[in-house]
């Protein structure tokens, strides 16, 4: 029995068993808003409007980068320079809503990130969302930090996100942000005790 626990553990080590067949996004230290904010070059409160270039096979959508992408409508500009109205983000469109449901402010992806490729890139056509972007080439992205709150849907122009991060950048422009996820909360959701 001991050869038995000492092979599995050997092949283990060496990646030839896969810890899970459904082995999820992860990252090798908890996310901070500090990571949030120091990568965002550009953050706006936008709306899905349409696809810009549908996807091949609607039938199938990745977990990773789609090539279908979606324009946004830039509703307000909370940062940034030489922001456009108009923004085109790869993604998929939906009629579902993907609210985050952790508390403000969030220090996780909404659902639709929590699996694959640790972003979200499904968005409700119509809805609003707030984005952290950085520049990608000449396109933006929101793939900025792996888990992380990037892309996030809102309930209204008063959802406690937008409020929450809209306070931040009037009250703390230059300055880090002390608010970390809890280390106990990233390690179970982040898979270390499943």
């Amino acid at each position: 029995m001991k050869k038995i626990v000492l092979l599995v553990v050997a092949l283990l080590t060496v990646g030839l068993i896969p810890m899970s067949a459904s082995q999820a996004c992860s990252r090798s230290q908890p996310f901070t808003l500090d990571e949030l904010f120091d990568n965002a070059e550009v953050i706006v409160r936008a709306t899905a409007v349409r696809y810009a270039k549908t996807p091949g096979d609607p039938r199938f959508m990745t977990t990773g980068v789609p090539e279908s992408t979606i324009e946004f409508r830039v509703e307000e500009k909370l940062r940034g320079k030489n922001i456009p109205d108009k923004i085109v983000l790869n993604g998929y469109l939906s009629d579902l809503d993907d609210f985050n449901d952790v508390p403000v402010p969030y220090t996780f992806v909404r659902p639709g990130g929590r699996s694959g490729s640790c972003f979200a890139n499904t968005y409700k056509e119509g809805a609003q969302f707030l984005l952290f972007l950085r520049k990608s080439g000449n396109r933006f992205t929101s793939d900025i930090s792996a888990l992380g709150p990037t892309n996030e849907q809102l309930h209204s122009k008063e959802d406690p996100w937008l409020v929450w991060v809209t306070d931040h950048l009037k009250t703390h422009t230059g300055r880090s942000v002390s608010v970390r996820g809890n280390t106990l909360q990233w390690l179970i959701l982040y898979g270390f005790f499943s």
